[in-house]
Parts: structure tokens; C-alpha cells; sequence
């Protein structure tokens, strides 16, 4: 007879970030499938210990903000601005990028009030500013913004409440350089992302319509390109691309992480190294 791992070892050996492999071994009695656990919990108990140790005495910042700062200084080197904006959006904003009360994303908006709600997507207040750095600054204008957004997801291996956006945005390109300027962009965020076996995949959004995704096992960022139908809302008829990249999938698709809680802002990892060990 076959036995694999009670669902509370399998639970265990997934905190403990396992190796899917082990995670699926079979047994031939209990006997045997005790002994293992206990090897295996023993190793991975040590091996997170170690990864304690390195972050304290070693980086001592979190991988999530290391990334960020990488991202900062490749992006800047290529011209683009930083830029911040806020956390709280009002809703006339959001119904800018057609989320009214009838879209489905409108039922993952975490809002304040009736008119005010936790930004789902940095997109509004990026489009917010061009409409007046079109006015003041020379063309093509790059900016880009590093936050947290917050959307009621589902409680998957791949999503999270809170999670930080990265939004780059170049106006003002040629139009046949559109394509070819977004695998460009894609590529200095992968590279400082350290992931290198990625493809860009067209696919169909709920807010953008025909997007292109950036995959590695899973979605990593999704792109697009203007003029495009929500322009017209903000006033801007300019030739664009933009990119919008989830930092913590980075994180976790990098390091092999088997849920995205270990990438995130946490009180249970300390920099993806479960706490509760």
C-alpha cells in the first residue's frame, strides 16, 4: 500500500519551503514516513535558521526593498522619473479606468467611504500626471512609480491583499517603436529582477482590453501600448507603453518560493524565513 504525507506533515513541510518533490514522495508504512518527516522537518528547521542568521548579520534588508532600490537606479539611469502618489483614491478616479460599481474589480476595492477607497492600481494618478507633464515637459516623458496596492484577492499560493506595483510609462514614442520599446522595458526590469527564462504573452485584460504579459511560470507584469480607449477620459491622444510588474512575484519567482506570503509584508516570514519554526 502507498502512503503519502498526513495533510498536517504536507502543511509543515510547505512552511518550511520543502522541495515540491519531497512534498509528493510515497511511502511503504507509517514507520517509514515518520522517520523521513523527521529528517525533513530537522534539515529545514536548520537551513531557515541559517537564512536568520545570513539576514541579520549578513544583507539586512529585505529582499523586496533591495529589489526596489535596483529598480530605482536602472530606471533612473534610463531616464525615467520617480515619482509618488497617493494611497487613497477617490472613486472618480478609478470609474477614469471604466471600474464602476458594475465592474468585477469593483468588488476587490477596499474602499474608506462612498467616494474614497485603498488604490487598487497606480495607473489613475500616473494618468493624473502626464495630462499635465504633457504641458511642461518635452517629449517622450518616462516616469515611473513604486507602491502598494490593495485588492480583496483570492487567498492563493499567488496573491496578496496588500502588494507592491511597480508602473513605468513612456509618451510620446514612435508608433511602430511601440513593440519593440516594451520588450526593451521588460528587459531592464527582468534583468534586475535576476530572471532570465521569461516570455511576453499577448493576452485579453478586464481593464485594458489586449495586454502583454510578462510570464515565468506565472504572470510577473502585464504591458500595454496607446493610444488606446481609456485616453480619452484623461484628455491625452499621445503614442505610449507602459508595464506594470508585481515586485513580490519577483521576489518569489527568483528565489522559488512556493507561496507569495514569504516575499510579502508579513509578521510570519522575517524576509521570506518563516518565524514560527
Amino acid at each position: 500500500m502507498s502512503i503519502s504525507w498526513t495533510p498536517a506533515q504536507k502543511q509543515r513541510l510547505r512552511e518550511l519551503n520543502v522541495e515540491l518533490s519531497q512534498q509528493e514522495k510515497i511511502f511503504s508504512s507509517t514507520t517509514e514516513r515518520e522517520i523521513e518527516f523527521k529528517i525533513l522537518e530537522k534539515e529545514a528547521v536548520q537551513k531557515l535558521k541559517g537564512d536568520w542568521q545570513e539576514y541579520r548579520q549578513g544583507r539586512r534588508v529585505p529582499l523586496l526593498s533591495q529589489l526596489e532600490q535596483k529598480l530605482i537606479g536602472a530606471l533612473t539611469k534610463n531616464d525615467f522619473v520617480q515619482v509618488v502618489t497617493p494611497i487613497i483614491l477617490s472613486k472618480s478616479l478609478l470609474e477614469k479606468m471604466t471600474i464602476t460599481d458594475e465592474h468585477p474589480l469593483s468588488k476587490q476595492v477596499f474602499w474608506l467611504d462612498q467616494t474614497k477607497c485603498l488604490r487598487p492600481m497606480l495607473a489613475p494618478n500616473l494618468y493624473f500626471l502626464l495630462k499635465d507633464l504633457l504641458r511642461v515637459w518635452d517629449k517622450p516623458i518616462r516616469i515611473f512609480e513604486i507602491g502598494s496596492c490593495f485588492r480583496k484577492e483570492t487567498q492563493g499560493a499567488n496573491h496578496l491583499n496588500e502588494f507592491t506595483m511597480l508602473n513605468l510609462v513612456e509618451m510620446g514614442l514612435p508608433e511602430e517603436r511601440r513593440i519593440e520599446r516594451l520588450s526593451e522595458l521588460a528587459a531592464i526590469v527582468m534583468d534586475e529582477a535576476g530572471i532570465k527564462d521569461y516570455q511576453l504573452v499577448s493576452t485579453e485584460s478586464e481593464v485594458y482590453g489586449t495586454t502583454v504579459d510578462i510570464e515565468a511560470g506565472i504572470e510577473l507584469g502585464s504591458g500595454a501600448m496607446g493610444p488606446h480607449a481609456l485616453d480619452y477620459q484623461w484628455g491625452i491622444n499621445e503614442t505610449w507603453v507602459g508595464i506594470g510588474f508585481g515586485l513580490e512575484r519577483l521576489v518569489m519567482r527568483k528565489e522559488g518560493y512556493q507561496t507569495i506570503k514569504r516575499a510579502g509584508r508579513s509578521l510570519t516570514y522575517l524576509d521570506g524565513v518563516r518565524l514560527n519554526i
